[in-house]
């Protein structure tokens, strides 16, 4: 029987970094399509639950894809909603690549290490990737903060985390370098991830403070997110600091998509989203 996955993408066009990755994954024959939104994906869901004997559901498998992370969760809850007894296939959400590599990123910081009861501070952190990290570094016993340039911003992603995941975090506005450092100041844990070539810390921010213990940055387009971090960076002492790029980190984020995409053929009732993904890395980190 082979392993069909239905690459479904809410954006116009689907994205080939993930056909790719999921082919690795051990998918024989994937079917990208693109403007997939809840009020068309329900006929795609049907061909998908009833095509095969119930001994065979598990070599089908739903991927969701796509730049935004909201649409994405928005898919999802209609996949969901169309899955009966035992008519459902297993399903991936990991829009904007944002769970893995999340996932990935935390997984690294946690590891050998514990991270309960410290202070992280997600620089630009309103996005996918951030919005994940913020999570995942929050149920690891964490004291998180994220930043946007606007207050608003960060405050909406604040009620987008509590209402999803019934998760507390705090929101604060840092536009600019002065306010940055201020964010900074006495958090044990930096991650960066704002969009590609903006530096938002110099290597004057952060070299000298006396709490800051790991340091991660996502962003892989030079300028990077945090000068005096390299992109290759796996675990460097800098500065008596550990650091992380986004290429140092990056491997484990392909390799856990393509463990993900393997595990969906397993059974046809897996639901992997940010807790399972998370979960999955941490046991491929090291």
């Amino acid at each position: 029987m082979k392993k069909l996955l239905f690459q479904l993408d809410t954006d116009a066009t689907p994205s080939v970094f993930d056909n790719v990755v999921c082919y690795d994954g051990g998918a024989d024959h994937i079917t990208a399509i693109g403007g997939v939104t809840p009020d068309n994906v329900g006929a795609m869901v049907d061909g998908a639950i009833f095509t095969r004997a119930p001994k065979d559901k598990k070599s089908t498998a739903l991927f969701l894809g796509g730049s935004s992370m909201a649409d994405g969760e928005t898919l999802l809850k209609a996949v969901k909603k169309k899955f009966f007894a035992n008519f459902r296939v297993s399903v991936m959400l990991d829009s904007n690549g944002a769970n893995t590599t999340a996932a990935a990123c935390v997984a690294w910081l946690g590891h050998g290490r514990l991270l309960a009861g410290k202070k992280a501070v997600i620089l630009a952190g309103t996005g996918p990737v951030g919005s994940r990290a913020a999570v995942m570094l929050a149920r690891e016993g964490v004291e998180v903060t994220i930043t946007s340039r606007k207050e608003e911003q960060a405050l909406k992603t604040v009620h987008a985390i509590r209402e999803r995941f019934g998760i507390e975090i705090k929101g604060v506005a840092a536009p600019d370098g002065a306010s940055r450092r201020a964010a900074i100041e006495g958090a044990h844990i930096v991650v960066a991830t704002g969009a590609g070539g903006i530096e938002l810390l110099g290597e004057d921010d952060w070299k000298n403070s006396p709490t800051l213990e790991l340091i991660a940055d996502a962003n892989a387009t030079p300028p990077l997110g945090i000068t005096g971090v390299d992109m290759m960076d796996k675990g460097r002492e800098r500065h008596g600091k550990i650091t992380f790029g986004a290429i140092g980190f990056g491997a484990l984020k392909i390799a856990l998509q393509r463990a993900c995409v393997a595990k969906l053929f397993d059974t046809n009732d897996l639901v992997l989203d940010a807790e399972e993904i998370y979960a999955i890395a941490k046991t491929m980190v090291g």
